[in-house]
């Protein structure tokens, strides 16, 4: 007696075609963008201002009639801490001085002096925190009062998303033929 054996044969492909999925009962949503690819940039938050390479202070002051004077004595007191040879002390503060009522003037709630030095030179930025129009500059003349002092190098305003900033370098050396 001879056994049945499971006999299978040669492996032959089905005649019939295999069973496709139903189609999806929503349309098909683009990929998101993965996050990390591609130079996209956030156009949400403003740059920010920043100083680099250089010793910095910052003070913050309400935006009172008393701001000014306050902000013109501790930005003094400050550089005179880093030991800078000021040449004139009074341009600095009646630099910051200036920018203060200015920015006070402008109706925001508080007044910001960024102080920074490099190569015998400070840097006074004061930040007034209210956004003004880009049209608006200094309509009270503090910038030319400011650039004819004789120790700024340099003065200007911008406005930014944070607020009006004006800013002005003033050399610390004593210039020749100076008196201290």
């Amino acid at each position: 007696m001879t056994g049945i054996t499971d006999a299978k044969g040669p492996q032959v492909p089905p005649t019939h075609p295999p069973r496709t999925p139903p189609p999806p009962k929503r349309p098909v949503e683009a990929p998101r963008p993965q996050p990390g690819k591609g130079a996209a940039v956030d156009l949400r938050k403003p740059p920010r201002l920043v100083v680099r390479d250089r010793r910095t202070a910052a003070l913050t002051f309400p935006a009172d009639r008393w701001a000014a004077a306050k902000a013109a004595r501790q930005a003094v007191a400050t550089v005179r801490a880093w030991r800078l040879p000021v040449a004139d002390d009074g341009d600095l503060a009646t630099a910051v001085r200036l920018f203060v009522d200015s920015a006070a003037g402008g109706g925001g709630k508080r007044v910001s002096v960024h102080l920074g030095d490099r190569d015998g030179q400070v840097l006074a930025l004061v930040l007034g925190h209210r956004t003004a129009p880009a049209s608006a500059g200094c309509p009270d003349g503090v910038l030319g009062d400011v650039a004819a002092m004789g120790t700024v190098t340099g003065c200007g305003t911008d406005s930014a998303g944070d607020g009006r900033r004006l800013w002005a370098v003033i050399d610390t050396t004593p210039q020749p033929g100076a008196t201290a």
